[in-house]
C-alpha cells in the first residue's frame, strides 16, 4: 500500500480517514481514522482521537488511540491521552501521561 505524507508546513483541522498507511511531520487537530498504520514523526503534532491498526509515536500526541494490534512510543515521543491497543510499547524515554488498557 502507498504512504501518505503530511509535510512540516501543513496544518489539518478537521477529520482523516482512509485506508493506506499515514506519515504526519506537520500538525493535525480533529479526529483520524485508519486501517492501516499511523505514524507520527519528531516535528509531527497530533490533537485527535486515533482509531488505527497500529500507531508509531515519535513527536506529540494529545487525544486518545485505539489500536487493533500496537501502539509504540518512541524514545522522544510524547503523548497524553488514553491507549486502548492489545500491545504497547514505550520505550525508556518517552513521555506518557494517561491509561492503558491491553485488550
Amino acid at each position: 500500500m502507498a504512504n501518505t505524507v503530511i509535510g512540516n508546513t501543513i496544518v489539518i483541522d478537521g477529520e482523516i480517514e482512509g485506508g493506506e498507511d499515514l506519515i504526519i511531520q506537520g500538525t493535525v487537530h480533529g479526529k483520524i481514522a485508519l486501517e492501516e498504520s499511523l505514524f507520527v514523526e519528531g516535528t509531527g503534532v497530533v490533537e485527535a482521537d486515533i482509531e488505527t491498526q497500529n500507531v508509531e509515536v515519535s513527536g506529540e500526541v494529545t487525544g486518545n488511540i485505539t489500536c487493533t494490534d500496537k501502539v509504540e512510543i518512541k524514545k522522544d515521543g510524547k503523548m497524553t491521552g488514553d491507549i486502548k491497543a492489545p500491545r504497547i510499547l514505550i520505550a525508556d524515554g518517552a513521555h506518557f501521561k494517561g491509561n492503558v488498557i491491553m485488550e
